[in-house]
């Protein structure tokens, strides 16, 4: 007797898909495909039956129900840039990709009460416009806001510039709506500050990079549009001096101090050559710099003086060498357009973003310069980040492109050169990238037993089936 054919599973699955958010949403032509199964450095790639786009929160919650019948795992997907491979398929079981982009709406604004209420495939930067429209501000902020998408930023506890006054993205947010790993629901779009009501559940899937669940929506929090600004460029001789400044700012001006970035001369270099157009804010060379952004309600000229007279004081103290005081918003861009250039600049090198406590922050930039420098004679430290939350980009390469070449091919041992400085200072080596699949294993060995417990357990408890993002985190 003839055989009977088997149905194929993808285009039998793909079809009952299809039934849910339409055949159009459906991608699985390879060019399709492409930009959804390989990050945007060109880095982690993998495969999956499909991608998935759906327009809805009942859409994701069919889509995932379907999911959980079949046995097949779910990759949520945001805006694609992240930088540890947390939203690309691993291709080792039947995966499709979930995006989120399609979920793009602002469901509410209350300027009075200080909060919007968001899908999460809304635009970061369209989420910061919104928010100034409605002379408020949505203060989290980093360089891929342009593109990165809300569900991702907090599926991860995105950082950036703003989390010395504001927090990170976790801090921003009052309720989320999720879909479960079982299809289930859960509303918990409160736009309340006080609820003393048992465990908070949304702190759960915030930083937990979609192994739990996929966020729909938030509500997240407004602060007042500030109405006076100052931006400074300011010349120190040591990442210590920058820390003894970033103190005596504080003293000074208080929560007016938002932003405050180290940047090493090594940065500002490759940013010039980079783009010529970008000019050097002071005359003379300095081994480091800080990008200081402060901000007030009240008249400009108030907060400028103010700002000015903290930073002669600051000057008077040997704190810092120099400093270029923007004098117009264009100037204030300018700057902010030399920080916002590093990661461009300086695209192929072996990547860190590590945290220390913000006293520890010399130490973790001489020891750990000092111990590479070691075992890879020659190399550089591109040296930059958020040194008033401790969180600093910790990106080695060579003086060549051939050695920094060579050098990638030894990123496991310039990593571990790394994070022992880190573990010997009590830091994370996951600042605000997340783990995702690049620092998995990694964190196995700088955990506890009973910390690695007790996520398995949460993973286990809501996700049996382990269909959520597998092969990231844990």
């Amino acid at each position: 007797m003839a055989s009977v054919p088997q149905p194929d599973f993808n285009v039998e699955f793909n079809a009952r898909l299809a039934a849910i958010v339409g055949a159009q949403n459906v991608l699985t032509a390879k060019d399709d495909v492409a930009p959804y199964y390989t990050d945007w450095r060109h880095v982690y790639s993998g495969k999956g039956i499909a991608v998935v786009r759906p327009g809805s929160t009942q859409e994701v919650s069919a889509v995932v129900g379907l999911c959980a019948s079949e046995g097949t795992a779910i990759v949520p997907q945001a805006g694609n840039t992240g930088l540890v491979g947390g939203s690309i398929p691993t291709g080792r079981r039947k995966e499709i990709v979930l995006s989120v982009g399609r979920l793009n709406r602002i469901l509410d604004l209350d300027a009075l009460n200080d909060t919007m209420t968001v899908q999460a495939g809304c635009i970061l930067q369209n989420l910061q416009q919104a928010a100034d429209d409605a002379g408020r501000l949505f203060p989290l902020s980093l360089a891929a806001e342009g593109s990165c998408q809300i569900g991702g930023n907090l599926s991860t506890n995105a950082g950036g510039v703003g989390v010395l006054r504001f927090g990170n993205a976790r801090d921003l947010v009052l309720g989320l709506e999720v879909v479960l790993p079982d299809g289930r629901i859960w509303n918990g779009l409160k736009a309340l500050r006080k609820d003393n009501t048992g465990y908070d559940l949304k702190h759960l899937f915030m930083g937990a990079e979609g192994t739990l669940g996929i966020i729909t929506a938030a509500v997240l929090k407004l602060f007042p549009k500030p109405s006076a600004s100052a931006t400074a460029w300011i010349a120190v001789e040591s990442p210590r001096r920058a820390v003894e400044l970033l103190a005596s700012l504080r003293g000074l001006m208080g929560d007016r101090l938002t932003a405050f970035e180290l940047i090493s001369r090594v940065c500002l270099d490759a940013v010039i050559k980079c783009k010529p157009s970008i000019a050097d804010p002071l005359r003379g060379r300095h081994p480091w710099y800080v990008l200081a952004e402060l901000t007030d309600g009240g008249k400009q000229e108030d907060l400028a003086a103010r700002a000015e007279a903290a930073l002669v004081e600051c000057t008077e103290r040997g704190i810092l060498i120099d400093v270029a005081l923007a004098q117009s918003e264009g100037q204030s861009r300018a700057l902010w357009a030399i920080r916002e250039t590093i990661p461009e600049a300086q695209f192929t090198n072996v990547k860190h973003d590590v945290s220390v406590p913000v006293s520890s922050i010399p130490r973790m930039i001489d020891e750990g310069l000092a111990e590479l420098a070691k075992a890879f004679p020659g190399c550089v430290g591109l040296i930059f980040g958020h040194i008033g939350d401790g969180n600093l980009h910790y990106n080695i390469a060579m003086p060549d492109e051939a050695g920094t070449q060579a050098l990638m091919g030894k990123k496991k041992e310039v990593n571990e050169i790394v994070y022992e400085v880190v573990d010997r200072l009590r830091g994370s080596i996951s600042a605000e990238h997340g783990v995702g699949q690049q620092k998995r294993e990694a964190i196995k060995a700088r955990k506890s037993p009973v910390e690695m417990e007790l996520m398995q357990r949460v993973k286990d408890a809501l996700d049996p089936q382990g269909i959520m993002n597998p092969g990231k985190v844990l």
